[in-house]
């Protein structure tokens, strides 16, 4: 059994290297495979609302996906239970091959009760969106490819006019100016990304980070506000308290 297992999840996930633990019981095996019948299911029922799907989805269970002719899937889409998907957008939602959208992610790139349309989101091949990780894609979000990110990650990009005193912030308006995070970057546990900033390629943020300025490719950045510790290569270990995914 273990072996028919193996060979189907390879094929879905046109990865021939993919592995399953030796010590991962054939019940634990057996429960997994009902889990993934009953999101291929879903998958199934809710491919034709979709914009696109270029493949196999998988969708959990209470998966909201709102505006779904504005979003498009690659092959393997894992969206797990209680995750949502807000489609209205500018460019809407396109998400690449092999992406996993963990429990009670979201991305929501506009309002669901009126105001400005938001830009839109988009992410690559072999990323993933961390559990409880909000998606703020309003002045638009664009994710590499195999970014990992963990937990209660969030990626705001849109800020809230303040200067006036005479008049409530939330009716000075906004600005958008965009996140770009690119390939290879790991997003830590809790970090914090605003807008405007660009995270370069195979960067690493530290747990609790709150990112106001742009990350040089190959930096680890950490702290509150975020600066860059060191680069990468450098021969010395992260800091104890560095990135959790």
């Amino acid at each position: 059994m273990r072996n028919l297992v193996l060979k189907f999840a390879r094929a879905i996930k046109k990865n021939p290297d993919f592995r399953i633990d030796d010590r991962m019981p054939t019940t634990a095996i057996l429960a997994m495979l009902w889990t993934t019948g009953l999101a291929f299911l879903r998958g199934l029922w809710r491919r034709p609302w979709l914009g696109g799907a270029r493949g196999m989805l998988f969708i959990g269970k209470h998966v909201t996906i709102r505006n779904p002719r504005l979003v498009s899937v690659g092959r393997s889409f894992v969206a797990e239970d209680y995750s949502e998907i807000q489609g209205l957008s500018a460019e809407g939602v396109r998400i690449g091959n092999n992406v996993t959208m963990a429990r009670y992610a979201m991305i929501r790139p506009s309002g669901y009760y009126g105001g400005e349309i938001g830009v839109g989101f988009q992410i690559g091949d072999g990323s993933n969106i961390g559990a409880f990780a909000y998606m703020g894609a309003a002045g638009g979000i664009r994710i590499g490819r195999n970014v990992m990110m963990g937990p209660r990650v969030s990626i705001l990009a849109e800020q809230h006019n303040f200067d006036r005193t005479d008049v409530p912030m939330k009716s000075q308006g906004t600005v958008r100016k965009g996140i770009i995070i690119g390939d290879d970057v790991w997003l830590g546990a809790n970090c914090c990304i605003l807008d405007g900033v660009t995270v370069g390629e195979g960067a690493i943020i530290a747990t609790g980070a709150v990112v106001t300025k742009d990350v040089p490719p190959f930096a680890i950045a950490g702290g509150v506000p975020a600066r860059v510790i060191r680069m990468r290569g450098e021969g010395e270990a992260p800091p104890a308290s560095g990135p959790e995914s």
